[in-house]
């Protein structure tokens, strides 16, 4: 029986991990397809490669038994059978959701989607005050906060460089002349967020000062050589496929510092998210192996491997709908757009994250690219485009959270 439960809890959770990837991963790499820099089997190469990267070196190899806190697990140690059920609801119903919206094509927030479900089991089985409330209030808060920030740094570069290389005499000459100031704030952005992140979770502890030592002149050793490298490639003369035909050499660099921030972004996503649907994963394994409920859980090398790479796996099955929502719909996006929007998001999610504010990174990705479309003037954008994303996510914590209390009772209608 207990092998039967943890077949079954496999599949789920891969399910869940899979629409992560169809919904959320795909934001990552949705504005480097839509500006042709890359093409979507690149896309699912790098991100399955950067994702699975950042899920076992970042992700933590400890995680809450109750995604992200929002209830006492302590609530539930008479009832082990109870933290199961209502996993097994909160990935479903989770799934389910993610899913309706990948299918319209809508970008929602999968982190909210299983908070959502985990409120909704936890109000069925242990009663609505034991629901932390206030992280609830600092979700919907960030529902305005985040997208706000990202669009405000990505409108900020765009703005930059629209009048400092676009609108210069020579184009090319000034992109190469602001090469090296570019892929040093990239770069720093990069290590500064594999520091903070991937050496935590390794309790690798170097200090601030340090960490600056260390960063800037790595940074600014890869400005330098990437502005040979970035020259080198642009005059190269090398086939540009079809989609690219249009490229101006300015287009090109901007596609190559494009790519290096994509593959921050799906690093950080499987950082942050790929939790979503192991972390439920691993507390349904704690169950059926202890026969009790631990407020901690260790997830185990294997399962953080497979959700990064099965949500590389839905990236390629269901994720072409989202990313053109991202890559072409809200606004039209090329090289230079695209840069600066997910220079935007990963700059916003490395800020919120040392500050220590809850962020969803497709929430964070969205406003970055509104922000560009709004130094564009607002006749860029597809209004009718964003209201139906701001509706999507409304619904999604009340939502998750009914349909998970009706999984819920249902599941323990019939198996308790």
């Amino acid at each position: 029986m207990d092998i039967l439960i943890l077949s079954i809890a496999t599949v789920v959770g891969l399910y869940m991990a899979a629409n992560i990837g169809a919904n959320d991963l795909a934001n990552a790499m949705g504005t480097s397809v839509g500006s042709g820099a890359i093409t979507l089997k690149q896309a699912v190469v790098i991100s399955m490669f950067a994702n699975t990267l950042g899920a076992v070196l970042a992700g933590g190899f400890v995680t809450n038994t109750i995604s992200k806190g929002m209830i006492d697990p302590a609530l539930l140690a008479g009832e082990p059978n109870m933290l199961m059920f209502g996993m097994f609801a909160a990935l479903i119903s989770s799934g389910i959701c993610v899913h309706l919206a990948t299918l319209f094509g809508l970008p929602v927030s999968t982190t909210h989607a299983i908070v959502g479900a985990v409120v909704g089991f936890g109000i069925v089985s242990v009663g609505a005050g034991a629901v932390t409330w206030s992280k609830i209030v600092s979700i919907v808060i960030s529902w305005v906060i985040s997208p706000a920030a990202g669009g405000l740094i990505a409108g900020g570069m765009y703005y930059f460089a629209e009048k400092k290389i676009m609108s210069a005499k020579d184009p090319l000459n000034a992109s190469e002349r602001y090469a090296p100031f570019l892929i040093f704030l990239v770069f720093l952005v990069l290590i500064l967020s594999l520091i903070f992140k991937a050496l935590k979770n390794l309790n690798i502890d170097i200090g601030f000062f340090y960490t600056v030592l260390l960063t800037i002149p790595i940074a600014a050793a890869a400005g330098v050589g990437g502005r040979w490298w970035l020259g080198w490639q642009t005059r190269s003369g090398h086939k540009l496929r079809p989609e690219q035909e249009g490229y101006s050499p300015v287009d090109r660099i901007f596609a190559h510092l494009q790519i290096l921030t994509a593959c921050y972004i799906a690093f950080a996503h499987g950082a942050n998210d790929v939790a979503n649907a192991i972390g439920p994963l691993a507390a349904i394994f704690s169950v059926v192996n202890t026969k009790s409920v631990a407020l901690s859980v260790e997830v185990p090398f294997w399962m953080l491997l497979i959700g990064g790479i099965a949500v590389g796996g839905g990236l390629l099955a269901f994720g072409t709908r989202v990313m053109d929502t991202i890559g072409k719909n809200i606004t039209e996006i090329t090289p230079i757009r695209g840069f600066c929007a997910q220079f935007g998001g990963a700059t916003t999610i490395l800020i919120c994250s040392r500050l220590g504010f809850p962020v969803s990174t497709t929430h964070v990705l969205v406003g970055s690219v509104v922000g560009v479309g709004i130094m564009r003037g607002m006749g860029a954008l597809d209004l009718r485009i964003l209201k139906n994303i701001g509706l999507s996510w409304i619904v999604t914590l009340p939502f998750t959270i009914l349909l998970s209390m009706f999984l819920y009772k249902l599941l323990t209608f019939f198996l308790v």
